[in-house]
């Protein structure tokens, strides 16, 4: 029955298809283009180097960095890819997606909204139902942090977030910049004011508990994920999960649920980089998170995640050149998630199978059905169509 309702969809036993998601021909076309585009945006010098944050303004202006990895574990990489830095905002959609798969969506969203603030990300305001307006800006993401095992001590909860990001990271290492989480804690005045904000307006799940030291805690913890450190390589296999609906590509584990993955790439979308979320959406089409250290996420769902860091940052906190490079990548691949494709899906070419599809929706790009005693893949017409 569920076959036969899924129309416009060509359907391949799994014995027939190759298991590379980007055939080998155009993995040289998209490596070659992407090297070409970090080029062309090494030389774009605008912006500057975050400075409220103190230990942030010591971070080398020239730096530039891309990396990739397929859903099926290609990578590659571009730059100064092992540059070490912190995931600041970055780690926000990944604290939602844990408290998303451990909570559920209806008891997160009880006390985060999912618009746009059209504000400043650290502002202190609360939408019109006096919430934080999305988990995506400081109000929404330290809100998010009290829901994760509110009842443990700050060590325990911090370890426990930094080991469900290292599984986002197929189990490669994440550090922890000390020096920028001290940083944060003296010079965080604008954080502490939106905490006892959100106090004040009851935004919290148990915000009758929250006493002055808990609130501190709570603020510790949440200077803690955004100072959680990595470099590209591994920010991109993070992503890269994002992109396999949860499921990271080295190992093929399960780190959270599909519906969880939808929900946090919806709200990355829409309000993932800041007050030019809007633009973004508009032009590159693409769930993306930035961070003021400087680097930024971009997940093409089906296909990779995409790393990128330089520290010049615009005026509303994104990197300059990862914006930049964005916009480029989709002037060159039709990656734009409203992009209509063509009418032809080759993911099978390299062993010999080519079919023809007919149309279908791109909220179907490649995912696996069951049957009884047999597994069938689903491609739509556009996995590959950016690279024609």
């Amino acid at each position: 029955m569920l076959l036969n309702r899924l129309h416009h969809i060509c359907f391949v036993k799994a014995s027939h298809f190759s298991s590379s998601v980007v055939p080998s021909t155009n993995w040289e076309k998209l490596i070659k283009e992407i090297g070409l585009i970090y080029e062309r945006c090494k030389k774009y010098e605008a912006g500057e180097v975050a400075t409220y944050i103190p230990q942030l303004r010591n971070a080398d202006p020239k730096l530039w960095a891309i990396s990739l990895m397929t859903i099926d574990g290609k990578t590659a990489s571009w730059g100064e890819s092992k540059q070490k830095f912190c995931l600041q905002s970055v780690s926000k959609p990944f604290t939602y997606a844990i408290a998303l798969n451990d909570l559920g969506d209806d008891y997160v969203h009880r006390f985060v909204g999912q618009e746009p603030s059209g504000r400043n990300f650290n502002d202190i305001c609360l939408d019109k139902n006096k919430k934080p307006h999305n988990p995506m800006i400081n109000s929404g993401s330290i809100v998010v942090t009290s829901m994760i095992k509110p009842e443990w001590t700050n060590y325990k909860r911090f370890a426990f977030i930094l080991e469900r990001m290292r599984c986002f990271a197929s189990g490669n290492e994440l550090t922890f910049d000390n020096t920028t989480f001290l940083s944060e804690c003296e010079t965080g005045h604008q954080n502490y004011a939106i905490a006892h904000y959100l106090k004040q307006n009851n935004c919290y799940p148990t915000n009758d508990d929250l006493s002055n030291d808990d609130l501190m805690e709570l603020l510790k913890l949440y200077f803690m994920h955004c100072s959680i450190q990595t470099d590209t390589e591994v920010l991109a296999n993070m992503a890269a999960t994002l992109a396999n609906g949860g499921i990271e590509p080295i190992n093929q584990g399960t780190v959270i649920s599909m519906k969880a993955v939808q929900n946090t790439l919806s709200v990355m979308f829409s309000c993932g980089m800041y007050d030019n979320s809007g633009q973004m959406a508009f032009k590159v089409g693409l769930p993306a998170k930035s961070g003021v250290s400087g680097n930024m996420i971009l997940v093409i769902p089906n296909v990779m995640g995409i790393s990128l860091y330089s520290p010049r940052l615009d005026v509303y906190g994104n990197t300059v050149r990862g914006v930049k490079f964005a916009e480029q990548l989709i002037d060159t691949f039709r990656f734009h998630l409203m992009s209509a494709g063509h009418h032809r899906c080759s993911l099978c070419s390299s062993r010999g199978e080519y079919v023809d599809c007919l149309r279908s929706s791109f909220s179907i790009r490649h995912s696996y059905l069951y049957s009884p005693g047999q597994e069938i893949c689903v491609h739509s017409l556009n996995v590959l169509s950016p690279f024609s």
